[in-house]
């Protein structure tokens, strides 16, 4: 077939097919018999005026009654059995009538349908059902009382007067988002969506007619961030949009003013920010965030508290530079090459071989990471090993537990088979036997995770009784964290339990084992500057922050790239192809 041959004649063919099929069965035509009945019940009480002649109408609508069921035919009885009724107009459509016939059908016909439609014209129509459900999907936001553009829009342009031409750069965007009822770091979004990156100032007229349009098609905060960030002809946002927003973050808050001498970690940083975002908010692990998925999350919220703490560190969810600074040490350990990847051997090393080979296999294997070209070289960039370690350290999130979950389920059915629990514990015994400790046998060990589990389907554990678990930490590292596994097996699982309970939700294992860390790196640093300098020095977070980057940029500058462009951020594509929920 030639390309661009139009299909829709055969189209039309299966579709009278599918019609004439449909029409045939005994449940259409007995739809079809009752929707007559309807009609047939409205126009008696339309006619039949007066209580004598109710008796007269009824016998008439029920002769007309049959003689339509007739001519539409009835499935019980073939159409040529039919004998002719008394009226003309009843005629079956497989009787042989005259033109005279014909045209007496056609005639009560026409008036019969001219009849039926004059009536309901004269009639008032009930309001339509779809008029009575209130609308109840709102994507960009529900509409709230109506808000006094023109008002906001005057408030804009009173603060453009203020600057020279009435026009606002970058540094000047703070005043402008304050105008529009925005939080501070908003600024930056505010200035590049409104063309400002091209010529380095926004007019007044280009940022008024922007921000009017976002006003009246966007109601929320969530739909006017995901508008301001993203590419034209898109609803969501990928990593490579938050660069802009992060790297303004960068440059102007206080607390990360001591970066600005070491601009070579600026791009570091974001892609840890970025990475601890998208393990956060993007629930779909598809590489998008929506304004829904942004809605549900606490992110926003978070945005706005960078203009009210000045210690960026008091936002350890995401936007932390302590914990950028441990998830990087880490990485820096094993990638000897500095080459920002690491293999199999490399991620092998991470708290002393401490995770299993069948389980690093399946993390190179394409389970969980995202980058393409890193997969087939054999090795994970930066930004897989980010979600690796906080996977690794807080294995109670939903996003660890859907990342170990996909690490483990070999086969990908959606469900651990005790064949797959195993296959995992298997390298657990062999380590045991090398540390000369008797592991348990699988049979004892796979009651215990079953009794702690306790799934709802014989035989599998899926991914929702995970979830429902308070100790899914040690479920996972019974199967592939030795280290972890032994320190389990010294703790009563019932006081976990109660340990696990009586914490501070606010406090998770991320951020206590960030804090730890954080504290043991300072105390090797004041231990080395002692060394070094004959007394200990005593240093404060951020002095000790501004210490660590001028060190790195005597003693390991050759290891980095220079600053790129703000556009030419490295960033590893998402490609997802399941969705978990």
């Amino acid at each position: 077939m030639s390309p661009g041959k139009i299909l829709q004649p055969a189209m039309k063919m299966k579709v009278d097919e599918l019609f004439l099929c449909w029409l045939s069965q005994p449940a259409t035509q007995s739809t079809i018999k009752d929707c007559l009945r309807r009609v047939k019940n409205e126009e008696k009480t339309e006619i039949g005026n007066a209580d004598s002649g109710n008796s007269k109408n009824e016998r008439f609508t029920n002769k007309n009654s049959n003689s339509k069921q007739s001519i539409l035919g009835d499935t019980r009885l073939p159409l040529m059995s039919f004998s002719p009724p008394q009226l003309s107009t009843t005629l079956p459509l497989a009787t042989p009538a005259t033109s005279r016939s014909i045209s007496n059908v056609r005639a009560t016909r026409q008036s019969s349908r001219t009849k039926v439609v004059q009536t309901k014209k004269e009639e008032t129509l009930p309001p339509s059902h779809s008029q009575n459900i209130p609308t109840f999907y709102f994507p960009r936001g529900c509409p709230k009382e109506k808000v006094n553009i023109d008002a906001v829009i005057a408030k804009i342009e009173k603060t453009f007067s203020e600057f020279p031409n009435e026009r606002a750069t970058l540094e000047d965007m703070g005043k402008v988002a304050k105008a529009c009822e925005c939080p501070l770091y908003w600024k930056g979004p505010l200035f590049y969506c409104a063309g400002g990156e091209r010529t380095g100032y926004v007019s007044v007229h280009k940022f008024v007619a922007m921000w009017r349009k976002i006003l009246q098609t966007c109601y929320d905060d969530a739909a006017k961030f995901v508008h301001l960030l993203m590419n034209p002809g898109c609803n969501y946002l990928v990593q490579e949009d938050f660069i802009p927003f992060l790297q303004d973050v960068v440059n102007s808050h206080p607390g990360l003013s001591f970066l600005k001498e070491a601009s070579e970690f600026h791009s570091r940083y974001i892609t840890t920010v970025i990475q601890r975002i998208f393990y956060t908010v993007n629930r779909s692990w598809s590489g998008k965030i929506t304004c829904n998925e942004l809605r549900k999350s606490n992110f926003l919220q978070n945005v706005a508290l960078l203009e009210e703490e000045a210690d960026i560190n008091q936002l350890t969810e995401y936007f932390s530079y302590e914990h950028f600074y441990v998830i990087y040490c880490k990485f820096w350990e094993l990638d000897t090459d500095h080459d920002l990847y690491i293999d199999r051997k490399d991620l092998a090393r991470h708290n002393d071989h401490a995770i299993s080979n069948r389980m690093i296999e399946r993390i190179f294997s394409g389970a969980v990471t995202r980058g393409r070209k890193a997969q087939k070289d054999g090795k994970i960039s930066y930004a897989d090993f980010v979600w690796f370690l906080i996977s690794e350290e807080d294995k109670k999130t939903p996003t660890s537990i859907e990342y170990w979950f996909r690490c483990m389920d070999l086969d990908g059915d959606g469900a651990l088979s005790m064949y797959e629990l195993e296959y995992f514990y298997e390298e657990q015994c062999q380590k045991l036997d090398n540390m000369a400790i008797e592991p348990l046998p699988f049979e004892d060990c796979l009651c215990q995770m079953l009794d702690l589990v306790k799934p709802q389907h014989e035989g599998k554990i899926t991914l929702h009784d995970l979830k429902r678990c308070k100790l899914t930490n040690v479920f996972f590292d019974t199967f592939f964290n030795i280290e972890k596994y032994l320190d389990h097996e010294q703790k009563d699982q019932f006081s976990m339990l109660r340990d696990g309970e009586g914490e501070s939700p606010e406090v998770s294992d991320w951020e206590k084992y960030a804090a730890e860390e954080y504290d043991i790196l300072v105390a090797e640093e004041a231990a080395s500057d002692q060394w070094n300098d004959g007394y200990e020095a005593e240093l404060n977070p951020v002095d000790h922050q501004k210490a660590n980057v001028l060190k790195y940029q005597m003693e390991k500058r050759p290891f980095f790239e220079m600053p790129s462009h703000l556009a030419d951020v490295d960033l590893d594509e998402y490609d997802y192809e399941e969705d978990f929920e």
